[in-house]
């Protein structure tokens, strides 16, 4: 394999935003910004605007349309009669 043409593969924490909740994980991003852990060592860390954490999707406060209704109305306009 040649060598010095992979990305660098390093611990780096994220950050979510809007929920102050953070997690450490590997990747190859970097930052020029570093923030303190709990184990004591400095990562780089990236700041996200949202994540698991705070998605309204994997959080379960995401609304549902009227879905029924719109396909109702869509099979009474165009649907086979």
């Amino acid at each position: 394999m040649k060598e010095n043409i992979h990305p660098n593969y390093q611990q780096v924490v994220f950050q979510d935003l809007s929920s102050d909740f953070a997690f450490l994980t590997r990747s190859t991003m970097s930052s020029k910004e570093t923030v303190k852990w709990e184990d004591g060592n400095e990562y780089p860390v990236i700041k996200l605007d949202i994540t698991s954490h705070s998605h309204p999707f994997y959080t379960g406060k995401q609304k549902t349309l009227d879905v029924g209704g719109r396909v109702d109305k869509f099979r009474q306009r165009y649907g086979k009669k």
